[in-house]
């Protein structure tokens, strides 16, 4: 690669070191802060946010390229604070003693600067006692404070953005693509900020359409749910857990949704560190461990959590978008995360998703409405159909004969018959249970394996000649780190000298395997999750297959003893509600939902 040669250079031919104008330093600093219109909304919806703001309203224009308005009614600023507030790293957030005690969205004072170098900036407000000001930023050039009108709160208004630097403007995408972005933005401060209201509008030749409208919620244990439920639909909190847990100063807490009810993405994931939204690799790969035994790998949990740590434990000035986070004890923030799930999913027992039962009553044709009889004319039917006297001689037919009514007291009821040798037909209190009997003994079997080998451990197979695998000095640490959590799972490695280790065992439950695959497999996780659970799910993936030969077979015909015990069994066994793979092991439909396919609602 050749260097190109600087352009500036002084008289003896040497690159000229110079002070960039503020100007240009608002528009480098710019291209970090604001990478598209979505930024821009985040970094202002924040400031709002930071304001106290119990509204806050979002105009957009052209996919947020043309306009972009922030209305809120937080505290306000007088004419004095507008040119600091314009001003780079200017911040009411922090005063910079500590920047390891961040209590606030925003800190950095680079957001309103860095819209103004690259825009038309116009921001109106008011503070209490103070009259209303305005002042603009145009390219960068920025007026005086003058006199408005403004009953209270702050509106920020931003127009043209990216007119300044062109050559932005090519790497956006479509207005549409554009919205989109702008909508998960304002949807994920939501949730993050159940107490405060939130509207997004789209403004186009005059005239406002509402693209999402959250209400404040009131303070209550309910509010989270109930904004979830606005945003995410019903269906996710009928179907997630709750969750609060804490540990070693680290609290979490939010909803999980049940396996069952897993995505065929991870849009449905939403983490928040102090309410913050983050993208962090490690939470992401903490949630996917906590469903990895429950999961299979194209199905994605759905979530929304919130990790409350001190502030002094974790930073969140790594990056201007302050999307990245590090924590001081990561690895106290993954067991937290990984443990208080497992807990909460084998809390929720047999239970499976409510959207199990809708999809198989979406799956059913409904009979057309019939009008239904009157009781009197019900009574003469039924008195039509009972049967004549029996003679003396008259036999009954086996088929005729019943087995005495089992109570169905239990949450997955009592047999009452077996179809296609495969599924089970339960009765409960409230309707039916359909059980499909292959897939559920296969879970109860693969929970008692590893239970027993929970108590009994796992063996290790030694090598008659140690494989000696060679690696890089930070795969060498990386490994060797891991190396004690590995041992327990049948795998030791030592070190050989140099950057070199040794394997000296393997899981036999794995048979011949090639531990330096093995190992290489396992760093790729290390790097990109900051754990592995690729061992432990090989081993897994060997127990499921075993669980699957060793379970009841579809086309066995049980006896009604024999189901019943199944169904105690799944009762009392957690995770019962989904086969290895995260496939429901039974659906259940209730009786007005089957009257209703009948037409008798």
């Amino acid at each position: 690669m050749t260097l190109h040669t600087p352009k500036i250079t002084g008289s003896e031919g040497r690159p000229v070191i110079r002070q960039l104008d503020e100007a240009a330093i608002n528009r480098i600093a710019a291209g970090e802060v604001v990478e598209r219109p979505a930024s821009a909304v985040k970094e202002l919806v924040e400031n709002a946010l930071d304001a106290g703001a119990s509204r806050i309203t979002v105009d957009i224009a052209d996919g947020g390229k043309t306009l972009i308005r922030v209305t809120d009614d937080g505290c306000g600023m007088t004419a004095a604070d507008l040119p600091l507030a314009l001003s780079r790293h200017a911040t009411s957030k922090i005063d910079g003693s500590d920047l390891l005690d961040i209590r606030s969205f925003g800190f950095r004072g680079e957001a309103l600067p860095s819209l103004g170098s690259v825009g038309r900036l116009t921001i109106t407000s008011r503070a209490q006692l103070h009259d209303a000001a305005q002042i603009t930023c145009d390219a960068g050039r920025l007026s005086a404070p003058r006199p408005a009108a403004l009953t209270r709160g702050t509106v920020v208004e931003l127009r043209d953005l990216f007119y300044a630097t062109p050559a932005r403007l090519k790497f956006l995408r479509s207005d549409r693509a554009e919205v989109q972005a702008i909508a998960e933005v304002i949807r994920r401060l939501a949730m993050a900020e159940p107490h405060t209201g939130f509207t997004l509008n789209e403004v186009s030749a005059g005239a406002s359409r509402v693209l999402f409208r959250a209400d404040p919620q009131p303070f209550s244990p309910d509010a989270l749910a109930n904004r979830l439920s606005g945003i995410l639909g019903h269906d996710f909190i009928d179907n997630a857990l709750a969750i609060d847990a804490e540990r070693d100063g680290l609290r979490l807490a939010g909803y999980a949704a049940l396996p069952t009810y897993s995505r065929g993405s991870s849009a449905q994931q939403h983490l928040f560190v102090n309410g913050r939204p983050v993208l962090d690799r490690m939470l992401y790969g903490a949630l996917r461990a906590a469903y990895f035994d429950v999961l299979s790998r194209d199905r994605h949990p759905a979530a929304v959590l919130n990790l409350i740590v001190d502030p002094q434990r974790v930073d969140v000035n790594v990056h201007p978008a302050k999307a990245e986070v590090r924590f001081r004890e990561p690895d106290a923030a993954r067991s937290l995360i990984i443990t208080a799930l497992r807990t909460a999913l084998s809390g929720a027992g047999h239970r499976a998703s409510t959207t199990v039962a809708t999809e198989t009553l979406a799956a059913m044709r409904p009979v057309h409405h019939i009008d239904r009889p009157s009781q009197t004319s019900l009574a003469a039917a039924f008195a039509f159909q009972s049967p004549e006297p029996r003679s003396p001689g008259f036999a009954e037919s086996p088929a005729a004969r019943f087995e005495p009514a089992i109570a169905a007291d239990g949450p997955l009821g009592a047999a009452r018959a077996q179809v296609h040798e495969n599924y089970i037909i339960a009765q409960t209190a409230t309707g039916i249970v359909i059980v499909d009997q292959h897939a559920a003994h296969e879970r109860l079997v693969y929970e008692r394996l590893k239970a027993q080998m929970a108590t009994s451990g796992i063996t290790a197979q030694a090598l008659l000649i140690p494989e000696i695998v060679d690696l890089s000095p930070t795969d060498a640490a990386r490994i060797l780190d891991a190396a004690p959590d590995l041992a327990r799972l049948g795998l030791a490695i030592e070190p050989f000298g140099g950057t070199a280790i040794a394997i000296r065992e393997t899981p036999a439950i794995l048979g011949p395997v090639s531990a330096k695959a093995l190992i290489r497999d396992i760093l790729d996780e290390l790097a990109d999750t900051g754990d592995s659970t690729l061992l432990q799910g090989k081993i897994d993936a060997i127990l499921s297959r075993m669980s699957c030969h060793g379970s009841v077979r579809s086309g066995r015909q049980m006896r009604a003893e024999e189901m019943n015990a199944l169904l105690r069994e799944m009762e009392a066994t957690p995770l019962s509600g989904q086969c290895n793979h995260g496939r429901p092991t039974y659906v259940e439909l209730k009786l007005h939902d089957i009257e209703r396919l009948f037409g008798r609602r």
